[in-house]
């Protein structure tokens, strides 16, 4: 049995259903290619922060799901495997790795991320993310 602690009055969620609910928003949004997860788990106000964020993509939801949706195009296969999460307070920290294949030239590769999500009202209201750059596998 896992631990949990009581309910937060801003998230609304114990601190094991906020790394439940990243965990399956990972899955959800980048595994299974689900890009309308982000009308549901994203808050309107919805601020990313990531540093991997590219030029010219629009703030908000519609800039996540750009993002990811362009990443998808551009890697079919990407997936992302969490390592590690952590959760405190109102926000959740993750250790990811992920994969993909270079539809050109067939090569595989990784890389791995830090990203923290911050949670409000059962929605995810903020990222900010890290990630390496792609290596050969």
């Amino acid at each position: 049995m896992v631990p949990t602690t009581p309910e937060s009055n801003e998230t609304e969620m114990s601190l094991h259903e906020m790394k439940e609910f990243i965990r399956n928003h990972f899955e959800e949004f980048v595994n299974r290619k689900n890009l309308d997860i982000a009308d549901v788990n994203f808050a309107p106000n919805f601020v990313d922060h990531g540093a991997d964020v590219p030029p010219g993509i629009p703030p908000g939801i519609e800039g996540a799901k750009q993002y990811v949706g362009s990443a998808l195009k551009r890697f079919p296969d990407m997936t992302v495997t969490v390592e590690d999460i952590i959760a405190e307070g109102d926000k959740v920290v993750v250790r990811n790795v992920w994969r993909a294949t270079e539809p050109v030239s067939g090569k595989k590769l990784s890389f791995g991320g830090i990203v923290i999500w911050r949670i409000a009202a059962r929605k995810i209201v903020e990222r900010w993310a890290y990630l390496e750059p792609p290596r050969p596998q």
